[in-house]
């Protein structure tokens, strides 16, 4: 009895490292690996995005000092802030193109609206003098470069991970397991992802 418990074992110890073998040859430890690359990843780009978020309604309220600064604009980052921060973001997104480029276009908006307020700016001398908005423009600056640094990370992990799910022939235990290629970010204009918006205010050199 002692022996046939022995052989069973024997066996099943066989078979499971011949199935740690199979897995890791058809790519399995890798999709865990590059699996868990993209989330956290991921987990940066909205950390970015959040620090970005949270500094708007003090810049915002800065600004509303200003009382000729134009309202349309001053409404748009308004807005665009309420509508990004209303998207509800969860693990599936990553997975979902559509939900992904909601999000995508939502933040997008928030940025250019942003850049548009911060290129206004420009034209009020009382908030270029100020200390608080000055402060306030630094750490924007800072967030956006974050963002695109995070963006490119997450991008690169993405890639990989796609390059595993399309090719042969791990794309078969992507099948098999269910690990789809995820969406990435998308631009226009490739420049917009290697640098930030434009939020500077260094003052014109004297003539």
């Amino acid at each position: 009895m002692s022996s046939f418990v022995m052989t069973v074992r024997s066996v099943r110890l066989v078979a499971a490292l011949a199935l740690a073998a199979v897995l890791a040859g058809c790519g399995y430890n890798d999709f865990q690996r590059l699996d868990e690359a993209t989330k956290s990843a991921w987990s940066e780009v909205l950390n970015q995005y959040q620090r970005r978020a949270d500094l708007i309604p003090n810049i915002v309220s800065t600004v509303k000092g200003e009382a000729a600064f134009e309202q349309e604009t001053l409404t748009k980052v308004i807005e665009a802030r309420s509508r990004a921060t209303a998207i509800q973001v969860t693990p599936e997104t990553l997975n979902n193109p559509e939900a992904f480029q909601k999000f995508q276009a939502a933040q997008g908006e928030l940025g250019s609206a942003l850049s548009r307020l911060m290129a206004v700016s420009e034209n009020y001398p009382n908030l270029k003098a100020n200390q608080g908005f000055q402060d306030l423009r630094v750490q924007l600056e800072g967030t956006e470069n974050r963002i695109t640094v995070a963006r490119n990370r997450y991008i690169k992990a993405v890639q990989d991970f796609n390059v595993l799910a399309r090719s042969f022939p791990t794309n078969l235990t992507a099948m098999i397991f269910g690990y789809p290629a995820k969406p990435n970010f998308a631009v226009a204009n490739e420049a917009q992802i290697s640098a930030p918006p434009t939020v500077s205010f260094d003052k014109p050199a004297s003539k």
